[in-house]
């Protein structure tokens, strides 16, 4: 046999076994049988690690570099149960990450803090995948490093509880900077809040909150420490099931940290599920910072704003 179609006889098995590898590094073609190998060996670089559709029960840690996590096939490639560190299946600590069509499920650790991603350093874009039936969807922040977390086109149901010393959400964010929340779900919350941030700027859009099958929950928004930004054209509906019913935007409810002068909260649409209990204030400030209010659409028994000390 000439030596050459040996080669690629050879060659050939290799590179099936490449081909039909889940994870891929887009930019080199190397494939990885374990996410947390295509993630090592990016090491400082920037990359795109390509998800075949499956479902894993794998988890990662990544320590450096920039790296996007995109499924080929948006809503194909599910992470569920496995969490590394006893936090989440993605704990993200390197340069910089995006999140792209991915689905994460049944998520819980000890600690009731069991996160599809634990975000730890570096700034974070989520687009187009779902966060489902969990303790926590995303959690993190708090570094120095993280100026700026984008979340788009996402769906976050089923998650958040306070059986546990500390209560999960369905979103828990601290940035000294930007969290960006547009054109996104929330749904079947049980317990905590749905989006609780604190952050110094927020840009809260276009998204829909759904507590009519909630069970446990709190508010929809906490900007526990204050924070300025804009707040429009969300879509709420308040469930009958709270465990805090007083409130559906809670502004400095635990401290003023960040200034809240300039918070825009307009063109929100607001109502009460069947059986949700009457009078909770839209918003409920601690600052004494907001308003004056945008117009909003609010339904019947929802008041639109309420000093609170």
């Amino acid at each position: 046999m000439p030596i050459l179609a040996a080669l690629v006889l050879i060659a050939a098995p290799a590179a099936a076994q490449q081909q039909r590898a889940p994870f891929v590094i887009a930019e080199t073609g190397q494939g990885f049988a374990k996410l947390d190998d295509a993630v090592n060996a990016v090491r400082e670089g920037t990359a795109t690690i390509l998800i075949a559709p499956g479902t894993y029960h794998d988890c990662t840690v990544q320590t450096g570099g920039k790296i996007t996590f995109k499924a080929v096939q948006p809503g194909t490639a599910i992470f569920e149960n496995q969490v590394c560190e006893e936090k989440a299946a993605f704990v993200l600590r390197g340069r910089g990450s995006v999140v792209d069509g991915i689905v994460f499920r049944g998520f819980s650790v000890p600690d009731g803090n069991g996160a599809g991603i634990r975000i730890e350093m570096g700034d974070l874009t989520v687009t187009n995948s779902m966060f489902l039936d969990s303790q926590e969807g995303i959690l993190g922040g708090g570094h120095e490093t993280v100026h700026r977390i984008t979340i788009d086109h996402t769906t976050f149901a089923g998650l958040g509880q306070c059986e546990t010393e500390n209560c999960s959400h369905s979103i828990y964010l601290a940035v000294d900077g930007d969290v960006v929340v547009t054109n996104s779900r929330f749904e079947r919350g049980t317990g905590g809040h749905y989006v609780k941030l604190r952050a110094r700027r927020v840009t809260i859009t276009g998204n829909s909150f759904d507590d009519s099958k909630g069970n446990k929950t709190n508010y929809m928004i906490d900007l526990s420490e204050g924070g300025t930004g804009l707040i429009a054209g969300n879509t709420f509906v308040q469930g009958p099931r709270k465990e805090n019913s007083s409130g559906l935007i809670v502004v400095a409810a635990e401290g003023r940290t960040y200034p809240s002068t300039g918070l825009r909260i307009e063109g929100n649409t607001a109502t009460l599920a069947p059986g949700a209990p009457g009078n909770p204030a839209f918003v409920a400030d601690f600052t004494g910072q907001v308003g004056p209010l945008g117009q909003n659409d609010l339904g019947p028994g929802i008041r639109i704003f309420e000093r609170r000390r």
